[in-house]
């Protein structure tokens, strides 16, 4: 039997599992941890300049592609609680990242030592596991059943802290036997199918709504073959956009109060059948229950047993991974289609295109400044189907939700229910190191991308390539429009006059200054007309320099966005397309 270190073992462990990029920093604590690293090579770390910011990191690392799983590194102390939005983050989710952290040594932990904090504790209730081990040989049964955690079921994120005694202490371990735990994944049954698929092709008007616990469980393909089969329109959620093409013919628009589609929730009033599949009826999605739910029959697929009946209990459910119930579906559905059992859905499919035909938001302006609608025009023309978008909240999340195109899983990658500010430049940065053969456009607000700023430098030190859209309008934008409610305008201008750049004329932050002195690259943009050649700009310099290249658009300070209480009563502050000139990016042209 092998003699070693508890953290060489620890970092064996990481490469047999597969997960070998690590995002994070140094620190006395963790030295030992990043001495085995040095010691046995087969990990990459990226060094980041802020543990949240390497959180992440190590979240777009795990959402961009399929079985990924990114770690995040870090010391005792203010480390572990840096982490702390990036795990509320991915458990919030269903992403599983691992979090690394130093600590003091064992005897020392009730004395108050320096940077000794109880991150366990502190982390626990946004983790599937937060564990202190306190054993040496205990470590590679903590790693091991970390692994397992963060595959099995729920997806979601854990941390493991290591005392510095602990990381150092030598155990018996071999590494050529150890295996992966196995994971269990519940399996929706035949009868179960059949039931939901009986229920679904009864209704006249039904839907499926698909959620990201379809791309988690890499079924999307299977989604869009269910919806083919039988011809039911598919809703995607925020999380699950990308599962089934924009431009699919079955593909209905997206539902909710903010990132949702015109036709999307003249589609979903007009359904009386839902079929959610992995899926959590986010607020954001739904409005309130009672309009959601008034006069239609839902059947609820997910992985989770307690979500079933978290938001309103559904007609029927199935506890099931998203991939075992698409199968079991699509077994049916097409047994059914051969026997001629499947319902005609086309004059229902023909109403849904209609409504994706004519409702359109219009996003031709010629205005300057520049009305954001435009940007997104634009974006639509200079950036492919193969384009990985990533943002976070804001005002510019959910006007390009509302707007861009999307035709594959994972490529929206967005933190969803949690919406930190600043999640969007190292999530990119964590995407882009995934896939660097591929494109990848981030968009923020001006307040987002200030966030975390300084973390374009680990873009242009290790050379990963992404272009940054920053929409500066120099206003908390969301903030602002929410606070149209209370009658104010309070607290969220971000406007000055920039003593050293007078050429920014009042919008505050020389963002371009910021990016070339992090050693990026840097365009801007003050007349829409210029857009799409500043687009290609980027593209090049991306492709000379190898490092983040931001574009930043200066909009009007004002714009009010698309948004409602109600997926009934959404409000439009702008005026709407009424010929294909006034969208002339939608996916189904006016005329």
């Amino acid at each position: 039997m092998a003699r070693m270190r508890a953290v060489d073992a620890a970092v064996l462990i990481l490469e047999k599992e597969g997960a070998t990029q690590l995002f994070g920093l140094p620190g006395a604590a963790i030295n030992p941890f990043y001495s085995a690293m040095r010691k046995h090579g087969g990990l990459q770390h990226v060094l980041a300049r802020h543990v949240e910011a390497a959180s992440h990191m190590a979240e777009g690392y795990t959402r961009a592609k399929a079985g990924n799983i990114g770690v995040c590194i870090g010391t005792s102390g203010p480390a572990g609680t840096d982490m702390i939005t990036g795990l509320y983050s991915a458990s919030a989710d269903s992403i599983p990242i691992l979090c690394i952290t130093g600590q003091a040594p064992v005897a020392k932990l009730h004395k108050e030592d320096f940077q000794a904090v109880d991150i366990a504790s502190i982390a626990g209730s946004l983790a599937k596991m937060a564990v202190t081990v306190m054993e040496p040989a205990q470590v590679p049964g903590t790693f091991q059943k970390a692994f397992r955690l963060m595959r099995e079921g729920r997806p979601g994120p854990v941390l493991i802290d290591l005392p510095l005694d602990v990381q150092q202490a030598e155990i018996d371990f071999d590494i050529e036997t150890y295996e992966p735990l196995p994971i269990a994944r519940p399996a929706a049954s035949r009868a179960q199918a059949e039931k939901a698929l009986a229920m679904m092709l009864e209704a006249e008007r039904p839907l499926i709504v698909a959620g990201g616990g379809v791309v988690n469980a890499d079924a999307a393909a299977l989604l869009v073959e269910l919806a083919e089969v039988t011809g039911v329109p598919v809703v995607p959620t925020l999380m699950g956009w990308g599962t089934i093409p924009d431009d699919h013919r079955l593909n209905a628009g997206m539902v909710g109060l903010q990132t949702s589609h015109r036709y999307g929730n003249a589609t979903m009033l007009a359904s009386d059948f839902v079929l959610g599949i992995g899926n959590r009826w986010a607020n954001r999605h739904t409005g309130s229950v009672e309009t959601y739910t008034r006069g239609r029959t839902f059947v609820h697929i997910d992985i989770e047993p307690t979500q079933i009946g978290r938001v309103f209990a559904p007609d029927y459910s199935i506890v099931s991974d998203a991939r075992a119930a698409l199968e079991a579906l699509v077994e049916v559905a097409r047994e059914w289609a051969a026997d001629g059992r499947v319902v005609d859905q086309e004059s229902w499919a023909e109403a849904c295109a209609e409504r994706k035909r004519t409702l359109h938001r219009k996003t031709h302006f010629d205005n300057v400044p520049i009305k954001p609608q435009r940007v997104y025009e634009e974006m639509n023309r200079a950036f492919g189907p193969g384009t990985r978008y990533v943002t976070t909240i804001g005002l510019s999340q959910i006007q390009a939700a509302q707007l861009l195109h999307v035709y594959k899983p994972r490529h929206w990658i967005n933190a969803g229910q949690a919406g930190p500010l600043g999640w969007t430049l190292p999530a990119a940065l964590g995407v882009a190191t995934a896939v660097p053969d591929e494109q990848v456009v981030a968009l923020s607000g001006d307040y987002d991308f200030q966030f975390l700023i300084e973390e374009l430098a680990v873009g242009a030190q290790f050379n990963i390539p992404y272009i940054h859209v920053v929409v500066n309008n120099s206003y908390l934008g969301l903030i602002r429009q929410a606070q149209r409610g209370f009658e104010m305008d309070y607290c969220v201008q971000l406007a000055f006059d920039n003593v050293n750049s007078p050429e920014v004329e009042g919008y505050g932050v020389d963002h371009l200054k910021v990016a070339e002195g992090l050693g990026c690259k840097a365009i801007r943009v003050t007349d829409p007309s210029d857009l799409g050649a500043a687009f290609e700009k980027a593209k090049a310099l991306m492709a000379e320099y190898r490092v983040p290249v931001l574009v930043e658009v200066i909009l009007e300070r004002v714009t009010n966005v698309s948004m409602g209480l109600e997926i009934d009563g959404v409000v439009e502050f702008e005026e709407l397309a009424e010929r294909g000139e006034h969208a002339p990016t939608a996916l189904v042209p006016l005329d």
